[in-house]
Order: C-alpha cells, then structure tokens, then sequence
C-alpha cells in the first residue's frame, strides 16, 4: 500500500463546506426565524388598517412627540458617548494605573446588567431620596443619564482597538518636528479614529431610541415630556391599539436600519480609501 502524495493528502473531500449551499441555507432559515419572520409580523400588523391607519398611527400627537423625544435624546446620549467614550477608551490604551483592569471590565456592566435593575439603582442614587440629593426622577436628564448609561460601551469598544493598533511612532514623529498636541490629535489620532467613534456613536443611538428597561422606573412615563417611543408602543398595547404600536415600532425600524445603512457606506468607503493609499 503506498502512501499518498501530498496533492491526494490536502485534496479536499466532497461532502459539506462551510460556504456550501447548505450553510447558507441555514443561515438564511434561522436569520429568517428570529429576525425577518418577527419584522415581518409588525410591519404586517401596522397596516391591519391600510396605509391610512399607519399613517395616523405614527404622525398621532403622543407619537409624534414620544418620536421627537426619543430622537433628541438619543441624539444628545450618542454625543455624551462619543466625547467621554473617547476620552476613557484613550485612557485604558494609554495610561497605566492601578485598578485598569477592574475599570475595564465595568464598561461592561451595562451589557450584562439587566436593564430594569439599572433604572431601580439610578432611581435610587437620584430619585425622591437621592443620599447625594440630586433629584432626577421624571426628568428628561433623568433619561438621559439612563440611556447613556446602558450605551456607554458602544463607543469605547469600537474606538479602543483602533487606538491598540494605532502606530504611535507617527505621532513621536510629529511632535519631534515640533507639532503640539493639538495638532497631532486633530491630525493624525483623530482621522484614524474617527470611523470607529461613528460607528460607536451609531450603535448607541440606535440601542437608545429602543430602550425601555433603564428608563422605566426614573423616566416617570410623562407623555409630552419624559415619555420615550418605546413607553408609548406599551401604553398603545395596554389601551387596546396595536396598530399603533406597530406603526410607531415599525418607524423605529426604519430609523435604526437608515442608520446602520450609513455606518456600513462610511465603513466601505473608509476602505476603500485606506486601500487607494
């Protein structure tokens, strides 16, 4: 019996490939279970009215201003995020101090914590008996603290690998030839960065105008005031109207899809740039 060459040895067998027809198809079939199949069911469910009844779903007053609030906040959360989310990623990159370990670890927190029990802490910490007497409970700051909250790891993490691999012996360069540190952030750190705090900033904004859990307790539930889209799609099915439910989650929908469209163009044409260099 001869021993096979090589060419027979690494010849690979016919059967199942992990880009075969048959993975694909189940991709396709379990995407389509948990994800398509449930879109699907709302987006059907908010024309149980025709285009009519969706339309007044969503441009209703109490939608319109849940929507409004929950796109101003969410916007002002992404942007709390981007600053201090840069600020802390450059830190744990960057710096070496005792504890680096624990902080890095608590960033994230807010992935594992339910979100329920940290509306019921910071409704402690700055509810009616706040021990620092900082009273937040039925306040749009209220919310924004919550929402910033459960989205505070969205930009660190997208920002600190870039830095990890970012060659610092550019920057030494710079500053060698006498650029400041202004000027070397603006220059040089902060073009490298800058896809990944977008596409941070993009995962906090779309988590934010869905959350419920964080805001349920210190957010008050105020229609017109501290009352975001997803307290009023509940307050829609407690009060018997799940086509505007639907329509209103079906609007959410669309803003997180348009928005994670954009991050994928920004992603694409960052590498194509960095591939044309």
């Amino acid at each position: 019996m001869t021993a096979p060459s090589d060419t027979e040895a690494f010849t690979p067998r016919r059967g199942w490939r992990p880009d075969g027809p048959l993975s694909l198809g189940i991709t396709g079939l379990w995407l389509s279970i948990i994800v398509l199949l449930p879109l699907a069911a709302v987006a059907a469910a908010s024309f149980d009215d025709g285009p009519a009844g969706f339309w007044a779903g969503v441009t209703a007053p109490g939608a319109l201003q849940a929507l409004g609030i929950t796109l101003v906040i969410s916007l002002l959360v992404a942007a709390i995020n981007v600053v201090f989310g840069t600020i802390i990623a450059w830190v744990l990159v960057r710096d070496e101090f005792p504890g680096k370990s624990v902080v890095n670890a608590i960033i994230d927190l807010p992935f594992a914590l339910p979100t329920i029990v940290a509306s019921l802490v910071l409704l402690s910490l700055y509810g009616p008996n706040s021990p620092f007497d900082i009273h937040l409970a039925a306040t749009q700051p209220g919310v924004v603290v919550a929402l910033t909250f459960v989205t505070l790891p969205f930009v660190v993490r997208q920002v600190q690998p870039v830095l990890m691999e970012l060659d610092t012996s550019v920057e030494e360069a710079a500053a060698v030839l006498g650029a400041n540190n202004r000027v070397i952030w603006g220059k040089i750190v902060l073009p490298a960065l800058l896809p990944a705090i977008l596409s941070g900033a993009g995962l906090a904004f779309t988590r934010a105008i869905g959350e419920f859990g964080s805001v349920v307790l210190i957010g008050g539930n105020i229609p017109g005031k501290t009352q975001v889209a997803s307290q009023y799609i509940q307050q829609q099915i407690e009060v018997d109207e799940p086509v505007n439910a639907a329509a209103v989650s079906v609007a959410l929908l669309a803003i997180a899809f348009i928005v994670l469209l954009l991050l994928r163009l920004v992603a694409k044409v960052q590498i194509r740039r960095e591939g044309s260099e």
